[in-house]
């Protein structure tokens, strides 16, 4: 229990407590002025009364600001809950876009892979066949020389 609602009940307990013992003088008539009117009543009960009245009054105070802060209090934690769907639907669209983004990129990528593929193997395949005309070439060189070489010598130191 809280230290202001001990409070409280103590003062509340209190006030019970003196008006039980002295009820007798609670109960005396006395003549009240009202402003415009002197009335008999007994001035104990009318200031029990009001006592009564106030702490009425102010429990009903406390049931409503209570209430009030209920209904804020959801109403809060409803806005926070669309607040945090809301949130979760952004992360999983940026989640879907940043899926396609890199999905277009490592497409984009594959597609250059596959070209400067495609152009190394025309490269290599076009050295090939320059390297095999070019030895094919030499091997015709060769054998010319190899041939004029033959013949020099057949025809030996006559020639």
């Amino acid at each position: 229990m809280k230290v202001r609602t001990l409070f409280l009940l103590v003062v509340l307990v209190a006030i019970a407590s003196f008006a039980a013992l002295n009820w007798s003088a609670f109960v005396a008539p006395a003549t009240l002025s009202l402003g415009v009117a002197n009335i008999q009543a007994p001035l104990g009960l009318v200031m029990l009364g009001l006592t009564v009245f106030l702490v009425v009054l102010f429990l009903v105070f406390a049931v409503y600001l209570q209430t009030s802060l209920l209904f804020d209090t959801r109403r809060n934690a409803r806005e926070l809950q669309a607040c945090h769907e809301l949130a979760d639907q952004a992360e999983a669209s940026r989640f879907t876009e940043l899926r396609g983004f890199l999905e277009a990129a490592l497409k984009n990528q594959a597609d250059a892979d596959a070209e400067a593929r495609a152009t190394v193997l025309a490269r290599l395949d076009q050295l090939d066949r320059d390297l095999h005309s070019a030895i094919e070439e030499s091997g015709n060189t060769l054998s010319a020389y190899i041939g004029e070489l033959d013949d020099r010598l057949e025809r030996g130191p006559a020639a």
